[in-house]
């Protein structure tokens, strides 16, 4: 596993200025924010797709949905702070009702924002978007299922929402698995079944996860890793065979543990097929301005965090 040289953004922004050149239906819709968004390459590459809406969260997701009913394929872009949390109410009306064929993209998700603070931090998007009926969400792991995602979103007819990290990222999925299927989750490791522990883990902390494990596997302990880069539709045969085949479910995200990954687990086993659940992730707390690993250390999140966290389960289970 490898440190990127490309982040999420950067790939979004280059995907998206590629696929607005192919197809004349894709046009991107700014909220002022293209320089960190990376919309600013879509606006240099095809400025005829890229349309300005300022600080106007409401009306861009407004003008998605008139765009879509024309028959455009718009892909809409803020801060995900702003697009789900302003915009929730257009969001509903204007998108999810109506089943529109609107793409919508919340940059800085999550606790990774880079020294923004709690006011451009979103610990709840999980929560409101996997509750509207049509919508899918998608939370990638690394710049390359990025790309992938966006073109599963892209050939899919219906709202659809990317929850992209402002991490650099790491690489952490194979090179050579150039295959995305909506709702499947990944395996990226299997363990032994003396322990019986699994970590299930979405979006930026699953790279996190699985260097957590490879510290744990230096002393011994194999611990099963699958990767959840869809939320809905959620992967549920898996979480059921996980649940099946192991004693003690981990879940793991940046997102509050209330609502999020781990509830949408917890919703598949407890009436299908229960298991003990521990959920890792944001407390009942906001957090603080701070550098990427000066917060994910002060949460419990860094990998040597939930080394530490996911060997006291383990030993706590044998």
């Amino acid at each position: 596993m490898t440190v990127s040289t490309k982040s999420m953004r950067d790939v979004f922004g280059k995907e998206l200025a590629k696929m607005s050149l192919e197809d004349q239906r894709v046009v991107a819709l700014d909220g002022d924010l293209g320089n960190s968004t990376r919309l600013a390459l879509v606006e240099k590459e095809n400025p005829s797709s890229f349309l300005q809406m300022g600080i106007a969260e409401q009306n861009l997701v407004g003008v998605s949905a008139g765009l879509a009913t024309c028959g455009m394929i718009p892909w809409a872009c803020s801060f995900t702070a702003f697009i789900t949390r302003r915009a929730f109410d257009q969001l509903v009306v204007s998108v999810d009702q109506p089943k529109l064929n609107v793409k919508l993209v919340g940059s800085y998700s999550g606790l990774l924002t880079s020294n923004t603070g709690k006011t451009h931090h979103s610990f709840e998007d999980i929560a409101l978007m996997t509750s509207l009926p049509n919508m899918l969400v998608f939370s990638p792991g690394d710049a390359k299922e990025v790309q992938r995602i966006m073109k599963a979103m892209n050939q899919y007819d219906g709202p659809a929402y990317l929850r992209l990290s402002r991490d650099e990222g790491v690489d952490f999925l194979d090179e050579s698995d150039e295959e995305f299927v909506i709702g499947k989750a990944k395996w990226l490791k299997r363990g032994e079944n003396r322990d019986r522990v699994a970590c299930l883990s979405t979006g930026a902390m699953s790279p996190r996860v699985k260097r957590a494990l490879e510290r744990l596997e230096a002393e011994g302990i194999l611990i099963t890793h699958v990767h959840f880069p869809t939320l809905k539709p959620l992967d549920e045969r898996t979480i059921i065979d996980l649940a099946h085949n192991h004693k003690h479910l981990i879940t793991i995200e940046e997102h509050y543990v209330r609502h999020g990954f781990g509830s949408l687990v917890n919703e598949v086993t407890s009436s299908k097929r229960p298991v003990k659940t521990t959920r890792i992730g944001i407390q009942n707390e906001y957090s603080e301005c701070g550098k990427n690993e000066e917060l994910l250390d002060m949460h419990g999140l860094s990998p040597e965090k939930l080394a530490a966290k996911i060997k006291d389960i383990v030993e706590g289970e044998r």
